[in-house]
């Protein structure tokens, strides 16, 4: 006796390991190298609660960096940096706020916002925007 699965258009194992890679993770992945490269340690990736994501955490020297990483290739939208919108920024702030609450126990440490800009897939293309927003 022979068993043969079937697969239906609702089965998604097969496609999703064909699946290409996004632009906006090969962007994450670029961000993370780079960082790393400048010595701040990755501590979580893409940190997601509810109304709020993260995309890289990371610490440098004691500080915990909470990292936006933005890909715009296309000028005519205005750049990286102009996507980042307040609304964005609290998106940002209330992830970083929940990772805070449930990691950090009794201390609050140091923290920073920071921002990778890239115009490119390119390590020749980030801009490194250390403080790029404050909490109020």
């Amino acid at each position: 006796m022979t068993i043969r699965r079937q697969v239906n258009a609702k089965d998604s194992t097969r496609a999703a390991s064909a699946r290409p890679e996004s632009p906006g993770v090969r962007a994450e992945r670029l961000a993370a190298t780079f960082l790393e490269a400048k010595g701040l340690s990755i501590l979580a990736r893409n940190y997601r609660c509810r109304g709020g994501e993260v995309d890289l955490i990371c610490q440098e020297r004691g500080v915990l960096v909470f990292v936006e990483v933005r890909l715009r290739r296309n000028p005519g939208y205005g750049g990286a940096a102009a996507s980042i919108t307040s609304s964005k920024q609290a998106r940002i702030i209330l992830a970083a706020r929940h990772y805070l609450a449930s990691h950090s126990g009794l201390r609050e440490p140091e923290c920073r916002f920071d921002c990778l800009l890239l115009d490119a897939l390119s390590e020749a293309a980030i801009e490194w925007l250390r403080d790029a927003f404050l909490v109020a």
